[in-house]
């Protein structure tokens, strides 16, 4: 259905909605109607038809006018009037000059509460119907228990039921009516004997029976129309005396119904009609709609037979709904379990899932699902595109940031752009697991086209009221098969599905908790393990460096005073104790600023990195042999926030491996540029044509002491590399390389934007 065609239907139901088809102050004529008040029963109001009219019982007390009523009422026990529905006392004979009557009459008794006052209602008896008397009743009862029992499906129990109530009220037609969801009705089962159309599986819009009269069905379980050409009786006075307000019939047995429907009545071709409301768990499931070409009584017994049918229809019906719904939690609880199991093993739960794909899809029975956050997005089965899926996740942060679950089976009519995903995502179930780092797992259904058989045009106009109040809904004049294709909806979710959904939120919830506690733990152990390794360190590089200055400084003085008596050798050995000592005290200075690198403290600016380049770049040439060639391409860098002291440390040692590694090249290439922006991060890219490095030992680069070539060709300590990785990591950046020996290396870091 169109969003236009929708939006008239909400109009013409909002307008019908209005009617107040509980107060219209009139009656059927097959019967009469007495309100009373208090305890002495003063008759209040009464139907026009009342047998000795009304001016004749108003303001007299109920057993003056109708002893045999009194009588009736004080036999009743208390609870009779209480409660929801008209309740049926019994039947009554009024003598000859009981309330006017000039014969003896017949009627059916009943009784219910309307506020303070008690309405009795009076119909008159109907002969006795086709089901042959209470015995024949009692027989079909018997069986129609046994068969609800061995009904093969829920469709085999509406149709039983369609064939039961037909028998029981002889109508032309009975039908077994279902709401959805948005309250469209289709016929799910029909017994009929040929003399009006066959309405089965044909759907009827929700205009045709209207949020208030849903209610009223809701409330009062049976309601009949003998004859749809009456002549409404209206009640005398027409305003309650204590209220000044029309008498509330919503539990009326006799009461008129709403004008819209008599003409509905008409337009089918009916004449009389009964309908029985399916409750299941207090909710209005469906009808029993039964129809009849020509005005037709039904007795008191039969109805009262056909709502006990229902009745023990429903709770069968619940049953077998039960049943279903508790067999499809235990298999989704099933696949639950294997995922919870799935996550166990693995230290991201987006792992876990998509571990076992084809039950991270059957547990909501989806074509597709996702797993996004702000950087990542993991796709599994028939998906809308990348980048679609990111648009889904922005809209659902920023429409439905606050809901922990999200579903729906017409995606398109809530986010617009979702119309170029239908084939893949007509439907979106979705689960918000963390709203702090907004990430979700969504699962998709495709569009399921298909043909909806109308009963007639559903669109219905609403025309304006001459007098000049609302518009009334005008009833559709033909009820001819009117197909629908409907698009862009998927099958909707099940209520098991969505529990689901939200069982393993909680689940992924209670793992990512309990490992957050559990790397806080490790964490806080790490703390105070890398604080006694930085001291211990820090210690020992500062005890050892006053030792290597000591052998430098004799060995010099051995040198000095001693040399002309040493050998050459004696001599060489000399000068290799002086290179090892000065080697051994520039490793302790650089293990010293190591240990110092993560003891100091933080102090971020926002920094100019062309400023940086720069001025490392003019320090590192500084020990340059002049004949070497080298060529620097630095690009505009921008601005990022860090500690100056640190990333000038870090740059540093990025230049001078460049300008290391690219000694033996004939012109040296030094590339430093900014990469693109994301996720609000800055990322800088340092390249050179070197010797490069084999990728296979990429994960030993940046550690400590770690190196791939051999001292002898290129000097170092091997902690230049950590030194950046700890400096970048402190300012919550990342840092990698990539390789290839003989063509040269290129270093990537990220640091924050500037704020």
């Amino acid at each position: 259905m169109s969003s236009a065609a929708r939006s008239h239907e909400a109009a013409e139901l909002t307008a019908c909605d209005r009617e107040p088809i509980h107060r219209l102050g009139t009656l059927q004529p097959h019967g009469f109607l007495l309100a009373l008040q208090g305890p002495e029963r003063r008759i209040v109001q009464a139907s026009a038809n009342v047998p000795a009219g009304p001016d004749g019982v108003l303001g007299r007390r109920l057993e003056a006018v109708f002893p045999e009523i009194a009588a009736a009422l004080a036999e009743a026990p208390a609870e009779a009037s209480a409660g929801v529905g008209a309740r049926h006392l019994r039947s009554l004979t009024l003598g000859a000059g009981s309330g006017g009557l000039s014969d003896a009459r017949a009627y059916d008794l009943a009784v219910h509460r309307s506020g303070d006052l008690t309405l009795v209602e009076m119909e008159e008896a109907a002969p006795a119907g086709p089901a042959g008397g209470l015995d024949a009743l009692s027989s079909r009862l018997d069986a129609f228990v046994e068969g609800l029992h061995a009904a093969p499906s829920v469709a085999d129990l509406c149709h039983l039921l369609a064939v039961e109530i037909r028998h029981a009220t002889g109508f032309d037609r009975a039908l077994v009516y279902r709401f959805d969801r948005d309250w469209h009705g289709t016929v799910v089962a029909e017994d009929g004997n040929g003399v009006l159309p066959s309405y089965l599986d044909l759907r009827f819009p929700a205009s045709d029976i209207p949020a208030q009269a849903r209610e009223l069905y809701r409330r009062n379980r049976l309601r009949i129309i003998p004859d749809a050409g009456y002549e409404p009786v209206p009640i005398v006075p027409p305003l309650t005396p204590d209220t000044e307000a029309p008498l509330d019939l919503s539990q009326s047995v006799l009461r008129s119904v709403s004008p819209v429907h008599v003409a509905y009545m008409r337009n089918m071709g009916t004449q009389a009609s009964m309908s029985v409301s399916i409750l299941v768990d207090g909710a209005l499931w469906g009808l029993i709609s039964c129809h009849n070409q020509a005005p037709r009584r039904v007795p008191l017994p039969a109805r009262n037979a056909c709502d006990f049918l229902t009745r023990i229809f429903a709770l069968q019906l619940a049953a077998r709904e039960r049943g279903a719904e508790a067999e499809q939690r235990l298999r989704l609880g099933a696949i639950a379990q294997r995922l919870l199991g799935a996550m166990a093993e693995t230290e991201d739960f987006h792992d876990g899932l998509l571990a076992r794909p084809d039950d991270l899809l059957a547990l909501a029975d989806a074509g597709g699902a996702a797993i996004v956050t702000a950087g990542t997005c993991r796709l599994v089965g028939r998906t809308p595109p990348d980048d679609a899926v990111r648009g889904l996740y922005r809209w659902l942060s920023a429409a439905h940031g606050g809901e922990d679950v999200y579903a729906t089976e017409a995606l398109a009519e809530a986010h617009p752009p979702a119309t170029a995903c239908a084939e893949t995502a007509s439907g979106l179930l979705a689960i918000a697991v963390s709203q702090r780092s907004a990430t979700y797992v969504l699962w998709f259904r495709p569009e399921a086209v298909r043909t909806v058989k109308w009963g007639g045009n559903p669109a219905k106009p609403a025309i304006a009221d001459p007098a000049g109040g609302p518009a009334r809904l005008h009833p559709r004049t033909s009820f001819e098969t009117w197909k629908e294709t409907v698009k862009g909806r998927a099958q909707p979710w099940s209520l098991p599905e969505i529990d689901a959904a939200k069982d393993l939120r909680a689940a992924i919830l209670g793992i990512v908790l309990r490992r957050a506690e559990e790397m806080a733990a490790l964490s806080e152990e790490l703390q105070r393990s890398n604080k006694e390794l930085e001291a211990f360190s820090y210690s020992v590089s500062h005890d050892l460096r006053a030792p290597f200055r000591h052998i430098v400084g004799y060995a010099e003085l051995l040198r000095a005073r001693e040399g002309a008596n040493l050998s050459e050798k004696g001599r060489h050995y000399l000068d290799t104790v002086v290179e090892a000592a000065f080697a051994a005290g520039t490793l302790v200075d650089n293990l010293l600023a190591f240990s110092q690198m993560g003891r100091n403290a933080l102090k971020p600016i926002d920094i100019a990195m062309n400023l940086i380049v720069e001025e490392v770049r003019r320090k590192v040439m500084r020990d340059v042999a002049p004949d070497r060639t080298v060529h620097w391409r630095i690009g505009p860098l921008g601005r990022v926030r860090a500690d100056p002291m640190m990333l000038r440390l870090a740059v540093e040692n990025l230049l001078s491996n460049a300008l290391k590694y690219t000694r033996g090249a004939p012109e040296a290439v030094i590339e430093v540029v900014r990469e693109p922006d994301r996720d609000g991060e800055a990322t800088f890219r340092v390249r050179d044509n070197g010797v490069g490095f084999d990728m296979a030992y990429v994960g030993k680069l940046f550690g400590v002491f770690q190196r791939l070539h051999r001292t002898e060709e290129f000097e170092g300590t091997g902690i230049g590399l950590a030194n950046v990785r700890r400096i970048v990591e402190r300012h919550g950046g990342r840092v990698s390389a990539v390789g290839e020996l003989g063509r040269g290396a290129t270093f990537r870091f990220t640091l924050p934007l500037c704020a």
